[in-house]
């Protein structure tokens, strides 16, 4: 991890920059329901799940700017078995009150099909935007991102888009350049918004040029967002 030249005045302080990378990797695509099929490329919101695996504060939170492309895009087919039930917050509850309740995943389980990308690795440019109710500095935690990234520690282990699919990150960036791929990447996932209604999504239009993915910094939402749904896995 390192940071970018500063430039000074008003100018946004230096990118954070992390590679990562793994051997499977799957960032589904949304118009996929049944079966997963990935993004040919991570996405912001899986960029900043990594980052926020890494270190995280209430205080602030990551603007993904960047993403660079540092390995030949491969494909990968798995079939895996997942559950058909979504876990909620009631059925805890009950669980937790309720000795007797019990799930059974052999009754719940199905079988479907994953085009997931393997031999992946990446590179995440990042700016920290602090919250209005921050009080410390930009600075500090800034600094503290650098010190657990020195230290190779995370909060969580940082996975590519799915959990069963784990991250690593170098401690010292290398020299690698983007890929000499340009693809029209299409409506791409640019983050999550958490409310009292429930999860919101922001969209926008991604494109790989010469390995290189800029993100804009706000996402746009559509109009029919609906509260997301969250398969559990077995």
């Amino acid at each position: 991890m390192t940071t970018a030249g500063h430039r000074g005045g008003h100018h946004p302080p230096p990118a954070l920059v992390v590679e990562v990378g793994g051997p499977l990797a799957c960032f589904t695509r949304p118009e996929y329901k049944s079966e997963r099929l990935s993004y040919p490329v991570m996405t912001p919101s899986a960029a900043r799940g990594v980052l926020e695996a890494i270190f995280w504060k209430p205080e602030f939170e990551y603007q993904i700017t960047q993403i660079d492309v540092l390995s030949k895009i491969k494909w990968a087919a798995i079939r895996r078995n997942e559950v058909e039930s979504m876990l909620t917050v009631d059925w805890v509850r009950k669980a937790m009150a309720d000795t007797s309740v019990r799930y059974d995943v052999e009754d719940d389980r199905d079988q479907r099909n994953m085009v997931c990308l393997r031999d992946v690795d990446y590179r995440i440019h990042a700016q920290v935007r602090l919250r209005t109710h921050a009080t410390e500095p930009i600075d500090k935690y800034r600094a503290m991102f650098r010190r657990r990234m020195d230290r190779g520690a995370c909060f969580s282990q940082p996975f590519l888009g799915t959990r069963e699919f784990s991250a690593s990150y170098v401690r010292k960036l290398t020299d690698r350049p983007p890929i000499p791929h340009t693809e029209d990447l299409g409506v791409m996932l640019h983050s999550i918004e958490y409310g009292e209604r429930g999860e919101t999504y922001t969209w926008f239009l991604a494109e790989l040029k010469d390995g290189v993915m800029h993100v804009p910094k706000e996402g746009r939402r559509l109009s029919s967002a609906e509260p997301a749904s969250t398969r559990r896995d077995a």
